[in-house]
């Protein structure tokens, strides 16, 4: 069955549109089982020694489709997984149709209103809220930008909502200090891609305060990690 998957999915994606190659894999886009689909196949490292590139390859799709299971299990929005080959590394994932990522909503939302803040602080919030949820689910996202935030409009009610996507990097932690890094991360990104945001960004981590169970550990972490941060950038 296994040496079926591993011919099978190569030809699949000889035939899907490839919209991305990073560092770790390569992202497709196609259709499966009829649905709209993105594959993300985790290829080969050269550089790495064969058993040792199969053993973290292998824990990496493990550690990802893990996260996204459990973030969806919570209630909160990540896309849906279709199918796993572990002989090829590829994950095969719900296509967030007709979303725009929080990094577009933000600028668009920035160049057309007066006063952006105001639009923008509700949906900060709602970040806010879902990233507590995720972390009191001990889900370390490990790449939190707002390039990997979408929105997108609910059938049922036409409300906008928000849905995590690339859990590449993500991992299970209970750990403080890792979530604490998950906030800094995404900090850093949202403030050098967002200039003049400060206080939108501390609205987020008011309502991240707020919502989580274990936020007083965690942010405390999170100002710790920036300490480190500054003496880091002092010393150069």
């Amino acid at each position: 069955m296994a040496l079926e998957r591993s011919v099978v999915v190569p030809e699949f994606l000889s035939k899907v549109d490839l919209l991305k190659q990073g560092a770790e894999a390569r992202v497709y886009r196609g259709v499966f089982l009829g649905k709209p689909t993105i594959v993300k196949e985790r290829f080969p490292k050269q550089y790495r020694h064969p058993v040792l590139d199969e053993k973290l390859t292998h824990r990496r799709t493990v550690q990802e489709v893990r996260s996204i299971l459990r973030c969806r299990k919570a209630g909160i929005s990540a896309p849906v997984v279709y199918f796993v080959d572990y002989t090829s590394h590829c994950i095969f994932l719900e296509e967030i149709v007709g979303s725009v990522t929080i990094r577009d909503h933000i600028a668009s939302t920035q160049k057309s209103h007066s006063s952006p803040q105001q639009h923008l602080e509700l949906m900060v919030q709602k970040i806010g809220q879902i990233l507590a949820k995720m972390h009191d689910e001990d889900v370390v996202h490990g790449d939190l930008t707002t390039s990997n935030m979408l929105l997108r409009s609910s059938v049922e009610n036409g409300e906008m909502n928000l849905v995590l996507i690339d859990f590449g990097l993500s991992y299970i932690s209970a750990l403080p200090e890792d979530k604490g890094v998950d906030l800094y991360v995404l900090e850093k990104a949202f403030l050098s891609t967002h200039p003049n945001t400060e206080a939108l960004f501390e609205k987020l981590l008011k309502s991240y305060a707020a919502s989580s169970k274990k936020s007083s550990a965690v942010i405390k972490k999170l100002d710790e990690v920036r300490l480190r941060g500054r003496k880091r950038s002092m010393v150069g």
